[in-house]
């Protein structure tokens, strides 16, 4: 069975896995609802876990009835509440944490806000900064940066990068924010 990735806050990507579901339904593949429906409720369960913010990158991957969940949090009780989460969903039999607990640093929080100041800060980005969840998240460890997340042009994307590499004290940015798909009619 072919495994679903998707980012928290690659809204984008739900409705490519969409797309994908409709043409596997189309080809007749069994368990493909099911995956989606999985798929759905795994992302429901993380984005709305209390603590999960604009510090923090979860992202997960459905393989039949095994969740491997990954990326970077800044409190060591939000992994285990996204894998507790997780393994109460109908039909996930197997939960593979494999997210990344972000070393405590003083140094590493002052550039955390101070990227986030930077970035949502500035006239254009600062619109992103109005969902409940922030689409840019701002990881930060041993005072490199890693954009992550989704925005809605390459120019929002650019912008974000030039901010997080004008901010004190950071070593390296690397941008991997992705530009949100949009459908052309």
């Amino acid at each position: 069975m072919k495994a679903l990735a998707i980012s928290l806050c690659a809204f984008a990507l739900v409705a490519g896995a969409q797309t994908q579901q409709r043409a596997a339904d189309r080809a007749g593949m069994p368990g493909s609802r099911a995956a989606d429906r999985v798929t759905r409720e795994v992302r429901h369960e993380l984005v709305m876990l209390p603590y999960y913010g604009v510090f923090d990158n979860l992202a997960f991957k459905v393989d039949g009835s095994t969740v491997t969940l990954m990326g970077q949090v800044t409190r060591p009780t939000l992994k285990s509440d996204a894998e507790h989460v997780v393994k109460d969903i109908e039909g996930v039999e197997k939960v593979n944490n494999q997210i990344e607990v972000l070393p405590l640093s003083t140094m590493d929080d002052q550039i955390r806000m101070a990227t986030y100041r930077a970035v949502y800060g500035t006239p254009g980005l600062d619109r992103y900064g109005l969902n409940a969840v922030p689409p840019i998240h701002i990881i930060v460890a041993n005072g490199k940066v890693n954009l992550e997340g989704v925005v809605a042009t390459e120019a929002d994307k650019n912008l974000a990068g030039v901010k997080a590499n004008g901010v004190s004290g950071v070593f390296s940015v690397t941008n991997n924010l992705r530009v949100e798909a949009r459908d052309s009619k």
